[in-house]
């Protein structure tokens, strides 16, 4: 009878895949890792990062616009960007920029990081830093050193009419800006129209207005970007569509604009049954950006991107131990883990955001229908078939081995979300993080990046010490 838990993936899921394959103990190996043998050493909950999926992803993206450019004879250039406030760490920057790259910003401090960057070599004055999000004081003041010490390649892009002016009275030089469209939500969001950004009938009349005539401007870029992210869908070619549309009406009034920026949203894996064609995706939007163009009698762009999740995402897991199983009804097997759900992967309860979930071990037992709950007070803190792509099923909870299970592609957002380093809910510490990388001859180290929180921390951080 095929009742194990490998049973039910291999029935469920095309399986092994590139980056999961079972070892001879029945246990899971991540792009080569042997997590239970990881698990056994750093214990558990553990984050980790596997800083070779980065380049990985990167490489990718690039040779698929390549391919697309090349097929298409399309005649402007790809420049990749990455997001920083996917993650901020200097290991993920320094993964990330082996690979000819440029940087979106989305704050002051990101500021701060860039010049740090830069005195380390590790950015040129080639290096885009596209400075994007709505423009406060100490922001248009980080920009504006940036621009008058000449050092640096940036392109702020311009949220609201007041920014030009902002920025015009604290450069003292010519300088490039890009404007943001404020493009329209999908109809089931709350609010019809982005925050961020200018409407698409104002933008002509606006550059008209305040930047043709200004002799220290020059319009750059136009930059779009929707919430949702990339997607084949009508409301996503619609919104593109329009953006072009813009672009093309844009161009015929400014010589200057050379850079169509379509923002990120490549999605990352949330299940092993992802499908999601990239290759696909790519071809369509540059063929259509070249055909809204040839269209409209004006040379298509430049394109950029601003891949964040996409380039860190599936570089990122957390381990936990199932500590306990609850029966609390005759349905309900509830599986308590060794941490929160709140605290370090907060996107499962704030949006309901899906992660792949894996047991590491086990993988020749039964398996079960269970819930799985986390440390804190709160009924909030658990993650159950919502989240996930179906109900959650395990292997049979052991009374003596320890059950360990993963979430995977959990690199994005998830500690700055969590506030890495600082009070989390109920005081449940943050887990301890290690990265893994490859040396020049292929095999894999790892280094601990920070321990797990202790009390003597949070005690600081609340005033007792």
């Amino acid at each position: 009878m095929k009742n194990k838990y490998l049973d039910f993936i291999e029935q469920s899921f095309d399986f092994p895949q590139p980056e999961f394959k079972l070892n001879q103990n029945h246990s899971i190996v991540w792009e080569g890792v042997d997590i239970e043998s990881l698990l056994t050493e750093h214990g558990t909950p553990l984050k980790v990062t596997y800083l070779p999926k980065i380049s990985e992803k990167i490489k990718h993206a690039k040779a698929l616009f390549q391919k697309t450019i090349s097929a298409l004879n399309y005649e402007g250039a790809y420049n990749y960007c990455y997001c920083t406030k996917s993650a901020h760490f200097s290991h993920i920057l320094d993964e990330a920029l082996k690979n000819d790259i440029h940087i979106e910003t989305s704050s002051a401090f990101d500021i701060e990081i860039v010049k740090k960057l830069k005195a380390q070599g590790k950015i040129t004055q080639n290096t885009f830093v596209i400075c994007n999000g709505f423009k406060r004081d100490q922001y248009i003041e980080n920009i504006a050193e940036l621009i008058n010490s000449g050092d640096y390649n940036c392109i702020p892009i311009i949220d609201n009419y007041d920014e030009i002016q902002l920025l015009d009275g604290q450069i003292n030089r010519p300088f490039q800006i890009g404007i943001r469209i404020a493009s329209e939500e999908e109809p089931k969001f709350e609010f019809y129209t982005s925050r961020l950004g200018i409407g698409y009938k104002n933008i002509v009349p606006f550059y008209k207005r305040e930047i043709k005539t200004n002799p220290k401007l020059e319009l750059k870029m136009l930059h779009f970007f929707i919430n949702t992210g990339i997607k084949d869908n009508s409301y996503y070619w619609n919104e593109l569509q329009k953006c072009l549309n813009v672009y093309v009406e844009l161009k015929k009034n400014c010589h200057s604009l050379t850079d169509l920026n379509i923002g990120g949203g490549f999605p990352t894996k949330d299940s092993l049954g992802f499908d999601f064609d990239y290759e696909y995706m790519i071809f369509e939007i540059i063929n259509l950006i070249q055909t809204v163009c040839k269209e409209g009698g004006v040379p298509v762009p430049n394109i950029f991107t601003e891949f964040g999740s996409y380039t860190v995402g599936e570089s990122g897991a957390i381990f936990y131990e199932v500590l306990y199983q609850k029966q609390q009804n005759d349905r309900e097997k509830w599986n308590m883990i060794n941490s929160s759900f709140i605290t370090t992967l907060p996107d499962s309860w704030a949006i309901n955001k899906r992660f792949m979930m894996l047991p590491i071990n086990h993988w020749n037992q039964p398996y079960e229908r269970v819930l799985l709950g986390g440390l804190t007070c709160d009924s909030d803190d658990y993650y159950n078939n919502e989240q996930h792509v179906n109900a959650i099923y395990l292997p049979v909870f052991p009374q003596k081995k320890p059950l360990y299970i993963g979430f995977f592609n959990t690199g994005a957002y998830q500690e700055s979300l969590g506030g890495f380093g600082g009070l989390q809910h109920c005081l449940i510490p943050q887990p301890k993080h290690i990265l893994i990388h490859k040396t020049e001859t292929g095999e894999l180290e790892t280094n601990i990046f920070a321990e797990q929180q202790s009390a003597d921390n949070f005690m600081k951080l609340l005033g007792y010490e």
